[in-house]
């Protein structure tokens, strides 16, 4: 159907309001406003625009009320406005206050489209930039808000007001069918307390991990599946969970990948850089690393102290501001680490080839030359573009038997030498020391679970982060005498509050933390060391590090209080970190390192754009946001792996130690393997437990029986859930039992991955007391 009589109106839909053969034939009475009045009125009010706001506003009573509505009405159907009679917006505008969505993060910023869009064609939805308070954005892709909107000259910005239930665009979870015959969507994040029917399976089988989108509007709508992605308990799957959960960008572009191979051809002049190839230079790295970007060389310098030299990767070189490898690498912030695959920030040409520092070929690096005095201080610094050949890539515990054997190299035992002059001086700095145990995840060549344990901490892991830390300090230091644009890496003091809640805590020790003295590292260092109990020690520690506040990068020196340092950036890792390749890029511009421009459409300057020189806030707070959601990314797929591997042990005691205390109960990890658990109130026995908060104690009304943070205690594994982490523990003796949830589906081991019937991965959550 045409419109036919309107010559600039082109097929279906609505009339257009330009065409005048369409427009209304009646006028507004001599008292009611222009139609271009109310649409003035509309955009500009600073409230919600309804009829009734329109009358008030241009004063109108009686008879000329009832004009107004058909006034109105007559521009909705002119196209002119939308919306109900109670707030009116611009047609193709966007109410004053209305529901949106997020749809993506940029440099920090949240974008997101209305909730709801019905265009009368093919318009799309207009892109809304929220101005939020604080530092950063605090909002995620895929979070709904209620949001009072505004357009500017620059574009559409929304000012959030409330953050609403979230109904995400995409689900994840594992498919099961009831005996009924029905299709639920059990969710793979233990957060999410319910599963959701389904509606259209998208030919999805029982026990399939799937993607699905809701049908509906409300919290329970129904949901149909988008894509199958295979196997819940398959090799790779933990890491694939997180990986669509968080949104992380893991796909690059063919034009990001086709930028990547020119940008790795790239000739290196050995005239333009500084020529270390003779120097044994070493990189000291984790057995499975899947890219080097540091390495280290020290030798003494004749006067008791110490010449050394950090050789860091130079991405600068290959990633130009302005290009996509850039504007992909912003986006991402970090490379992510998971025990099966890393998802890199830079396209594997030049994260795990031409960037990286391997042994024996000649690459590009940004080098730091320190001199270092005979108590560790660094005395002076300088950088440089240099070429260099690494000697040879050392793991961690091969580096450390040669010392220990006493079977090391000159260059070494030189490392080693230099190291001990730096932790000295760290030792006068007394920077925290706080325990924090690794969990490492081993897998053989299938991908399954081989081994998880604590990760060692040797003295060559230390010999490495004193080098580091040197550098990166150096880095600061050099932009600072420059004047230059500096991205800190910051970690503030613990606030007052939670001084305050610490100071309450240590009490129930008898401890006191007088808030008036200066509030050093040292200071909890020394409270730490004086504690002979090693479950007090323990409990003292947790409540230390929760004092601590999130470190972020930003372009203002508050120093670093866990390093306690003046003056701190990161340097060392622009293979795996954006923030240091932008340090990187304004020593370029400090120290006039700029080279010739390659040849090709490769960006000229491998220096600060202009963009980043206007605000460094911005990318700052974007890979502040980005570095956790990485973190929170990897912490839950080891949690992941843990409880798989656990799976097969439930109904087994463990040595666990208590690592927090709730009114519902308290979560324990298993000492020497990590995976908190909770043990549920519940389950505690008959009595009833009071909850002290401000002890963060558990005491039972009639025996006494407490439960604290530290506490070490034997507990029962009673539940583990590879899908969602989750692991639940009751007591060793007594108490109440957990009861088994859902019915119980036949398991079988294949390897270290469950699976049920006919081979597929068991949705059920691992309960019960299962004999081995």
């Amino acid at each position: 159907m045409t419109t036919g009589s309107c010559p600039g109106a082109i097929a279906i839909g609505r009339p257009s309001p330009h065409c005048s053969a369409m427009a209304p034939k009646k006028r507004p009475a001599p008292g009611l406003p222009t139609r271009k009045q109310i649409l003035d009125f509309i955009q500009n009010s600073p409230v919600p625009a309804g009829k009734r706001e329109i009358a008030r506003e241009f004063g109108l009573k009686g008879q000329e009320k009832i004009q107004l509505k058909a006034l109105l009405k007559d521009m909705a159907e002119e196209g002119l406005i939308d919306g109900k009679r109670t707030a009116f917006h611009k047609m193709g505008g966007l109410p004053k206050v209305t529901v949106l969505r997020i749809v993506d993060i940029d440099e920090g910023e949240a974008i997101a489209v209305p909730d709801t869009w019905q265009p009368d064609d093919a318009t799309p939805p207009p892109r809304i930039r929220l101005v939020e308070k604080g530092r950063g954005s605090a909002l995620k892709k895929g979070d709904r808000v209620l949001a009072r909107t505004e357009e500017t000259n620059t574009g559409w910005r929304a000012y959030p007001m409330k953050k609403l239930a979230l109904r995400s665009e995409q689900v994840l979870g594992v498919i099961e069918i009831d005996k009924a015959g029905k299709a639920w969507l059990a969710p793979v994040d233990k957060r999410i307390r319910h599963s959701s029917a389904v509606s259209d399976l998208g030919g999805a089988e029982a026990g399939e991990l799937v993607l699905a989108e809701p049908v509906g509007r409300s919290a329970r709508a129904a949901v149909k599946v988008t894509q199958v992605l295979g196997e819940p308990l398959a090799p790779k799957a933990f890491s694939l969970i997180a990986i669509h959960k968080h949104g992380i960008p893991n796909v690059f572009s063919e034009e990001t990948l086709a930028e990547a191979e020119r940008a790795a051809k790239m000739p290196l002049s050995v005239e333009q850089r500084e020529d270390l190839r003779h120097l044994p230079i070493v990189a000291i790295d984790p057995s499975d690393a899947r890219d080097h970007d540091d390495a280290i060389w020290s030798e003494p310098d004749g006067e008791g102290g110490f010449d050394a030299l950090i050789a860091i990767a130079d991405v600068s070189f290959y990633v130009r501001p302005g290009g996509e490898i850039d504007r992909e690498a912003r986006r991402r912030g970090n490379s992510v680490y998971f025990p099966d695959r890393v998802v890199p920030m830079l396209p594997e040409v030049l994260s795990a080839d031409v960037c990286s520092l391997r042994a024996g070929d000649d690459r590009a690096a940004m080098a730091c030359h320190l001199k270092i005095d005979a108590e560790g201080k660094v005395k002076d610094w300088r950088f440089t573009r240099a070429i260099v050949r690494i000697h040879e890539v050392i793991a961690y515990e091969d580096a450390q038997a040669r010392i220990d054997e006493e079977k090391a190299e000159p260059h070494l035992q030189n490392l080693w030498a230099c190291w001990k002059a730096l932790a000295h001086a760290r030792k006068k700095r007394d920077p925290l020391e706080l325990e924090l145990p690794e969990r490492r995840v081993k897998l053989d060549e299938q991908g399954r679970i081989s081994e998880i344990a604590i990760r060692e901490r040797l003295d060559a892991h230390r010999v490495v982060e004193d080098f580091m830390i040197a550098a990166n300090v150096a880095a600061a230091k050099a932009l600072e005498a420059k004047v230059a644009p500096v991205v800190y890496r910051v970690h503030e003091t613990p606030s007052r509050e939670k001084l305050v809640a610490l100071k309450d805590y240590l009490a129930t020790f008898d401890k006191n933390l007088a808030l008036g003295q200066v509030i050093t590292p040292g200071l909890f260092n020394r409270m730490l060391k004086d504690i002979a109990d090693e479950g007090e020690k323990a409990l003292i520690m947790e409540a230390v590090l929760r004092s601590q506040t999130q470190a972020y990068y930003g372009p203002r020196n508050e120093g670093h209080f866990g390093l306690a340092l003046g003056s701190y950036a990161h340097f060392t890792s622009p293979i795996r970190r954006y923030a240091d390749l932008l340090v990187h890029r304004a020593l370029v511009d400090a120290y006039h390192l700029e080279q010739p421009k390659p040849k090709g459409d490769i960006p000229a300057t491998s220096g600060l754009s202009e963009r980043d020189r206007d605000d460094l806030g911005k990318v700052s707070d974007a890979i502040s946001q980005a570095e956790r959601r990485a973190m929170e990314a990897e912490r839950e797929t080891i949690d992941r792996y843990v409880a798989a591997w656990l799976s097969a042990r439930v109904g087994e005691v463990f040595e666990t130690r208590i690592t927090g205390v709730q009114k519902f109960g308290f979560f324990a990890t298993i000492v020497g393997l990590g995976g908190d658990g909770l043990v549920p109130v519940s389950t505690l026995g008959d009595e009833r437990f009071f909850y002290d908060e401000k002890a963060q104690v558990l005491t039972g009304d009639e025996t006494g029986t407490t439960y604290s943070i530290g506490q070490f205690l034997r507990l029962r594994l009673a539940e583990a859930n590879p899908l969602t982490g989750a692991l639940k523990f009751e007591l060793e003796q007594g108490g109440g039992r957990i009861e088994p949830r859902g019915r119980p589906v036949p398991l079988k081991e294949r390897g270290n991955h469950l699976v049920g019937k006919r081979g597929r991965p068991s949705n059920i959550r691992h309960q019960g007391r299962r004999k081995r």
